[in-house]
């Protein structure tokens, strides 16, 4: 008897999971064919697991391979390739820059020379850390920037009011930095595939920078004054730090040299594509500078040490992302979805709906992983889109976007679990706060994307 109870404990996260599937399941045969039913009770029982770690993220990641195929929702060789796809590439030889960034060092300099250029106040500290993880961020993932600047952040200061809210600034500039770039995060990476794979123009890497920074930069400020209210200034003490003009070492400057030339590859691509019709592979190109830091005297990378470092996890998590996009539009669920939603035109406005759909995804996104959700909703967005007249880039970008701001909950994403595990932060000081951020994010952004994203689609 002991011996089952103690399995049924070992086992019943992954219980929990099979029940909320056969739930939703069964509650979704009610409205829609049997293998979309299958489809919803599948990614249930996924987006569970990832939420209640009943598995480990990447072996949760690779159950599509097996489950898919299964269940008659997609072919084995065709879920397979989703977990190949050149978009995995790009974020693997990113993270190998972000390798490279951690081991020599660069973003201590960077947030060295950051907060020696602003002012010695509770809003320039600030401010600068934020710069800091949100210029990272655009090109590392979220998780490292905040695993390289939050314990600069922890050291800046004892007081404990105002530490939290340093921490809590670094963990959000790390999700609104995610934006800035097509690799700063998941979602984007999954829109981006989603366009590719449809035959949908492009966005390039230089015009999506150029559409979604001031955006940042607005998240950013607001962020940060959201933070600072409430602040008594009279407690704020700064920790003495070492300011001197050291020069930076000679692995620092070969990094500096490599990510000046890969920024500037990447932001003369429109221009080269508008003048000489010459198109650079920007995916093989950011993997192809991760690869060039193993060369010979450059050395910045060594294969047996640095390799294992990237977080195969996350890999697999965006093949499960793409498998769950392409069942959706495989089995006709998108579709199907998206037929319900058009239905809701005679009662309330497409724009309304979005916008709906929009703050839905900002509130979902606390409880679910990122990528799962982008992967279900950017497929049920595009032809909803179409049928009501509307732009479908403009509002799969927002619901792309939308699916970075989970400022709420620790569990929500990394780097505010990162922030957290200080034991510094609060759940209560992250709600609060985060609420009124999740609130400004989506309104900003429609805002934002009504007015200024349109001029570029």
């Amino acid at each position: 008897m002991n011996k089952l109870k103690s399995y049924i404990e070992a086992y019943r996260l992954i219980i929990f999971a099979v029940a909320i599937g056969l739930g939703f399941y069964f509650l979704a045969e009610m409205a829609f064919s049997e293998v979309q039913a299958r489809l919803i009770g599948v990614i249930a029982f996924l987006v569970t697991l990832w939420t209640n770690n009943g598995l480990h993220m990447g072996v949760v990641s690779l159950l599509p391979i097996i489950l898919f195929p299964i269940f008659g929702l997609v072919e084995s060789k065709d879920v397979v390739s989703n977990y190949s796809k050149t978009t995995i590439f790009l974020f693997v030889g990113g993270f190998l820059l972000a390798i490279a960034t951690e081991k020599s060092e660069l973003h201590k300099r960077l947030a060295t020379k950051l907060l020696s250029i602003f002012p010695n106040t509770p809003r320039g500290v600030l401010y600068s850390l934020m710069l800091t993880a949100g210029s990272l961020s655009s090109i590392l993932s979220d998780t490292t920037t905040a695993l390289l600047i939050i314990p600069i952040a922890a050291f800046l200061t004892e007081n404990v009011d105002y530490k939290f809210r340093l921490l809590l600034g670094v963990a959000y500039a790390s999700l609104i930095g995610g934006i800035i770039t097509p690799v700063g995060t998941p979602p984007n990476l999954i829109l981006m595939d989603f366009i590719e794979s449809n035959g949908l123009e492009m966005i390039p890497f230089a015009t999506w920078t150029v559409m979604m920074l001031p955006l940042a930069i607005v998240m950013m400020v607001v962020a940060a004054e959201i933070l600072l209210y409430g602040l008594k200034k009279e407690d704020f003490v700064l920790v003495e730090i070492d300011m001197s003009k050291r020069a930076l070492t000679l692995d620092q400057k070969k990094l500096v040299w490599i990510l000046s030339s890969l920024a500037l590859i990447l932001a003369s691509n429109p221009i080269l594509k508008y003048l000489f019709d010459v198109h650079i592979n920007e995916k093989l190109t950011l993997l192809a500078f991760g690869l060039f830091l193993f060369l010979p005297k450059v050395d910045l990378l060594e294969w047996k040490e640095d390799f294992a470092k990237i977080p195969f996890a996350i890999v697999f998590l965006f093949g499960a992302g793409f498998s769950i996009a392409m069942a959706f539009q495989q089995t006709g669920l998108a579709e199907e979805i998206a037929k319900m939603l058009i239905s809701l035109n005679s009662y309330v406005s497409p724009m309304m709906i979005m916008f709906l759909i929009g703050t839905g995804v900002v509130f979902a996104t606390e409880l679910t992983s990122n990528t799962a959700l982008t992967s279900i909703m950017i497929p049920i967005i595009y032809p909803f889109a179409v049928e009501s007249g509307l732009d479908p880039m403009l509002f799969m970008l927002i619901v792309a976007i939308s699916a970075s701001y989970a400022f709420m909950l620790p569990i929500a994403t990394a780097p505010n679990a990162i922030a957290m595990s200080t034991g510094h932060v609060k759940t209560t000081q992250m709600i609060q706060r985060g609420i009124f951020l999740n609130i400004a994010g989506i309104l900003i952004t429609f805002t934002v994307a009504l007015t200024y994203w349109k001029m570029f689609l």
